[in-house]
């Protein structure tokens, strides 16, 4: 049979895009809410400014305290020795988070630090960041990403929450409630968006407040013996540390991998990224370094790639120029020393080579 060539479009032969017009509007209005001062003053009366814009521009005022009334629903001990407790709490009304906690055999005198180790997509939410290779799903995504991060915190003697974030493992939303494997790993970002927008709320916001309700959970385990909290996060999880940081100095540790960039090259002109990453009127008051800048002067760990495409055209010229911003609020502290930028070859990726030294800082 004879192979039927009509074409039923027609070819275009020029396309009038809105990109360009969205790019100039960005240089003509982003930014207008960045620290302008000279001095470590009025740089925290800017930190109180600037988180309140920031809580606004989330969400965070449609988010009400509620009792956290915790669940244990399965307590395990893991070959390694780790203990791996399931609890599910409440972060606002019949709102749940499930959390895989791993809590490891050594014990300092001094106390364990707590880590939240917040989960990036296609990796199955908690089931990833925890290690669970049983799963062959899970364990194809943490040989691809390296996405054990949770259980190499918890190998190296720290109690960490692993939880899904919104959206995420035994959050995902009616979408993708089916146990089809790419369902599985995936996430209803998209769905959740669509859900909170029109309401004022954004994804990350949502995310960000679970992991300050978290650290809540944190401080009513008095068995535990706590020296500092930290949060550690690649990509998606990378977000959700940047934001939850910057919004709540309960968090004195920080380590945010590929997750660091300029929002024009990676989120404007890369503008097919997941919906949790996109925030009305964001952009028009703060850049990413400026996000990061509220975490100052608490001990910093930024990783990227060196061939990460999230970091768009320019490279890492364009994650320099975040770390920039964020290195001037250090300064302004003298607290240089507690600001590093871990560069790593490769692609969109978490390396946990370094670990322990980085979080020494």
């Amino acid at each position: 049979m004879a192979e039927n060539t009509t074409m039923r479009t027609v070819p275009i032969m020029k396309y009038y895009g809105s990109l360009g017009n969205m790019k100039a509007k960005f240089d003509r209005y982003a930014r207008q809410s960045c620290f302008q001062g000279e001095t470590r003053s009025e740089h925290e009366q800017w930190k109180q400014d600037a988180r309140v814009i920031l809580s606004d521009l989330l969400g965070l005022d449609k988010m009400e305290q509620v009792p956290l009334e915790p669940v244990v629903e399965e307590c395990i001990t893991l070959e390694n020795g780790i203990v791996r407790e399931k609890v599910i709490i409440q972060t606002e009304e019949d709102v749940w988070m499930p959390m895989y906690i791993l809590i490891p055999p050594r014990v300092s005198d001094t106390g364990q630090n707590v880590f939240l180790a917040p989960p990036g997509h296609m990796g199955a939410g908690k089931y990833s960041v925890a290690g669970c290779y049983e799963i062959p799903a899970v364990a194809e995504a943490i040989e691809r990403f390296h996405y054990d991060y949770g259980m190499q915190l918890a190998k190296l003697g720290n109690i960490v929450l692993c939880p899904d974030c919104r959206g995420f493992g035994e959050r995902r939303d009616e979408a993708l409630q089916k146990d089809e494997e790419n369902a599985f790993l995936n996430s209803t970002c998209f769905h959740l968006s669509h859900m909170a927008l029109g309401l004022g709320e954004t994804v990350v916001g949502m995310c960000a407040w679970d992991l300050m309700r978290a650290i809540d959970y944190v401080e009513t385990r008095t068995d535990w013996k706590i020296g500092k909290i930290g949060c550690v996060g690649f990509s998606g999880g990378g977000m959700q540390t940047l934001y939850a940081s910057a919004l709540d100095e309960r968090i004195e540790i920080v380590m945010i991998s590929g997750y660091m960039y300029g929002f024009k090259d990676s989120l404007q002109i890369l503008n097919g990224n997941c919906n949790c990453n996109y925030v009305p009127h964001l952009w028009e008051h703060f850049d990413m370094g400026d996000i990061a800048s509220l975490i100052a002067p608490r001990p910093l760990v930024i990783q990227s790639c060196r061939e990460d495409n999230l970091n768009g055209s320019r490279g890492l010229d364009n994650v320099y120029e975040q770390m920039d911003i964020i290195r001037k609020a250090y300064i302004l502290y003298y607290a240089e020393d507690d600001l590093a930028h871990d560069i790593q070859e490769g692609g969109h990726c978490w390396h946990g080579d370094r670990l322990e030294e980085l979080l020494k800082l």
